[in-house]
């Protein structure tokens, strides 16, 4: 079972490769900032930008419908919203290029998760890409992105992170 997962992540992350090589020049006539994009809200279908939460505490996590650790990681963010309200916005993305809309949709509902989900563009996976590694869309390892009322984005640690952990991650400074 641990070979069929691990071809399994080799095969996610090459394709996810491919997806970031034949869209490279494309980039050069569309936006270069990630936080500029147009996403569009699978619950709602209303499209938002991250820049349109500029000002505000974000946690930005990416993640795939189909990884343990990435639903583990989404019930601390629930938590955390559970206590603190709307104090800050979460955006969570898929960006595992075989997901659909329907299949995330499905996936809040099953879980009771009702903030901001997106399928990443190929473009958004690009430029976070480049801003942070191929890490960012390694989903296994819960990536997650704060991001401060200044601007600031930083990359958090592999895993799960609690929901005490995310709430001090959110009070500090770039």
């Amino acid at each position: 079972m641990n070979m069929k997962k691990t071809i399994g992540m080799a095969l996610f992350l090459v394709m996810l490769f491919a997806v970031y090589m034949a869209i490279g020049d494309d980039m050069a006539t569309k936006s270069t900032n990630w936080r500029d994009i147009t996403l569009k809200d699978v619950k709602t279908g209303r499209t938002f930008k991250v820049a349109d939460f500029n000002g505000k505490p974000i946690i930005l996590e990416t993640f795939a419908v189909w990884c343990p650790t990435c639903t583990k990681q989404q019930r601390e963010i629930k938590k955390l919203h559970s206590e603190i309200g709307d104090e800050f916005v979460s955006i969570t993305l898929d960006v595992d290029p075989n997901e659909s809309e329907k299949q995330v949709k499905e996936h809040l509902k099953r879980n009771g998760f009702d903030w901001l989900y997106a399928v990443a563009p190929p473009e958004f996976t690009k430029l976070l890409i480049d801003e942070f590694g191929t890490i960012i869309v390694n989903a296994p390892a819960a990536p997650v992105v704060i991001i401060d009322e200044n601007g600031d984005a930083r990359l958090l640690g592999r895993g799960v992170k609690s929901a005490q952990k995310l709430k001090a991650e959110l009070k500090k400074r770039g």
